[in-house]
């Protein structure tokens, strides 16, 4: 599984990687967690709203850290 944390570094985007890094290790499950603080990285994902996090592709929050019961139910 493929993670990745989409923000320039704000205190929220850090947030949103420590939320999800503490799901990921809660549920156990295999993943890879990236951070990406590129602009043009974050815009290719249709992303104008920071933080976010991405799953295998897919955009699952945009502009709010998610809660770890939400990114728990994503790693699924």
């Amino acid at each position: 599984m493929e993670i990745k944390v989409l923000g320039p570094g704000c205190a929220k985007c850090k947030e949103a990687e420590k939320v999800v890094l503490e799901a990921v290790t809660e549920s156990g499950v295999d993943a890879t967690v990236e951070k990406v603080a590129d602009f043009q990285q974050i815009a290719s994902f249709g992303v104008f709203s920071t933080p976010a996090v991405v799953i295998n592709g897919e955009v699952k929050v945009v502009g709010k850290v998610p809660s770890k019961t939400d990114v728990l139910s994503w790693l699924k």
